[in-house]
């Protein structure tokens, strides 16, 4: 199982790493039950890496029980006139909401 990170999503991260002065800051991608189809994911920078994450591209950290979710999904950042996020694009979600956040399996 693996996900692949997009130089966007490396660059920001890179950058954030700059601006914070924390040079092994990532990006933790968590999956939790909720939101309005069912799952959400749960994104925050840290600097914690715990016995069972994995971690992508020495940018990106996922728990185990996460990435059966997000397996083969790509991780990019956007930034746009109306806003910057990062995106997951997820080939196991079969619907999602309109902010983004959530998704069906």
């Amino acid at each position: 199982m693996s996900i692949s990170v997009d130089n966007s999503a490396i660059k920001r991260i890179e950058e954030q790493r700059l601006a914070k002065g924390k040079g092994s800051l990532l990006l933790r991608i968590t999956v939790e039950g909720g939101g309005c189809s069912g799952f959400q994911y749960k994104m925050e920078l840290t600097e914690e890496v715990k016995d069972k994450d994995i971690t992508f591209d020495d940018a990106v950290v996922t728990d185990d029980i996460s990435l059966p979710f997000i397996d083969g999904a790509t991780i990019k950042f956007k930034d746009d006139l109306i806003g910057s996020e990062f995106i997951i694009d997820n080939p196991n979600a079969q619907s999602g909401c309109g902010c983004g956040t959530s998704f069906s399996i």
